[in-house]
């Protein structure tokens, strides 16, 4: 899905040819090193602070319960992604050649200070998208189950069927990307601001691109972004459920 990624970058910079073979895959080596640490750390901690505030706040409402798990999961997670992310999207934009050069070209010219270039703005899109993904995942999830225990009222092991787990998170995947797409260009936008164009601020960004493009500006890229998400997504949740389930069989 990575090269769709790639697409939904160029869109959102409003660069020519989007849609050009060449340079599909740059940064994905950046993207790998920060992703996968990243959903460990993100999504391992959410399932902790999940099930700790659960436990300890048995009469506040599930709902907000992942809204605030997903949060700090996160939070947690993001301040090893942001310098992957500045790599990854200024390799995709094309303003380095490649990884070494990138790394070389950063530090020269802002230090460690410019591997975070859009920190605030990665936490503005992602923190947002967290708690939507999660959330809509987790309601739709106990949604299913609901239904399906009133059919199986002498069952109380029953699980998403991997169907039922793609449904959910390809719903999850859908409306959060979508939602959050203008916080999504904000983001690509001050990560890949090598001149100060954006002002190095959310909302000197956001007021930049409602002046220039309108509010369609802030779309920018969303087919793509959607595109890549909700089938990932979807992937995700299949996987983690089927994990879930064969972890509890074990205990």
């Amino acid at each position: 899905m990575y090269p769709i990624d790639t697409i939904k970058t160029r869109m959102q910079m409003r660069q020519g040819n989007a849609w050009r073979v060449k340079g599909l895959y740059s940064g994905v080596m950046g993207s790998l090193v920060g992703q996968v640490p990243y959903g460990v750390l993100t999504f391992g901690s959410y399932e902790i602070y999940k099930q700790s505030l659960l436990t300890r706040f048995p009469n506040v409402k599930p709902t907000f319960i992942y809204a605030l798990s997903a949060i700090l999961g996160d939070i947690t997670g993001s301040g090893w992604l942001c310098p992957s992310e500045v790599m990854k999207q200024q390799l995709q934009a094309g303003i380095y050649g490649n990884m070494g050069e990138a790394v070389r070209g950063i530090w020269k010219k802002s230090g460690l200070r410019g591997f975070y270039q859009g920190f605030t703005g990665g936490l503005a899109r992602d923190v947002p998208f967290r708690v939507a993904q999660l959330t809509t995942f987790e309601v739709t999830k106990s949604i299913y189950l609901r239904a399906k225990r009133s059919n199986n009222k002498d069952n109380d092991s029953i699980a998403l069927s991997p169907l039922e787990a793609a449904i959910c998170g390809a719903a999850a995947g859908s409306f959060s990307a979508a939602i959050t797409n203008p916080l999504d260009r904000i983001k690509t936008l001050m990560m890949t601001d090598t001149t100060n164009a954006y002002g190095g601020s959310v909302v000197a960004c956001a007021s930049k691109i409602l002046r220039d493009d309108g509010i369609g500006g802030l779309f920018a890229g969303v087919g793509p972004r959607v595109g890549y998400i909700a089938p990932s997504v979807c992937i995700f949740f299949v996987t983690y459920e089927l994990v879930q389930q064969k972890m509890k069989k074990t205990e």
